[in-house]
């Protein structure tokens, strides 16, 4: 059974990639209600976990072309750069900020960090 589920979840990667990308653009550019829970910059937190688990699924969708995890990280974040421009220009009722781009990176960075240290034995640079 677990191995028809690691099969069914390895054949649909790059689905799981699409959608979690899909989310993030929505996310990222709708108006969500406000939680009423108000801790000093915890959407920084939040920013990194979605990039972490964006880059991640990113880089295990491809985890066959380990000369594309380089491609994917910077994709990944230009696509933070862009939602965040996007944020600033496209609604009013969202900023870009700096901040959320760093935050984007650090949770990128973060996934490349981990991809690397699950797959060090199997692909050497």
């Amino acid at each position: 059974m677990l191995k028809r589920i690691k099969t069914l979840f390895l054949d649909n990667l790059f689905v799981i990639a699409v959608a979690i990308t899909i989310a993030i653009i929505f996310l990222s550019l709708l108006k969500l209600p406000s939680t009423g829970v108000d801790v000093k910059n915890i959407d920084k937190a939040y920013h990194s976990i979605a990039y972490f688990v964006l880059a991640l699924t990113w880089l295990f969708s491809f985890y066959k072309k380990p000369n594309k995890k380089y491609i994917i990280v910077i994709c990944c974040i230009l696509f933070g750069i862009i939602i965040e421009v996007l944020q600033s220009t496209l609604t009013i009722y969202r900023t870009g900020d700096y901040k959320d781009v760093l935050a984007n990176s650090l949770g990128v960075l973060l996934a490349l960090f981990i991809f690397n240290f699950f797959f060090k034995k199997k692909y050497i640079n």
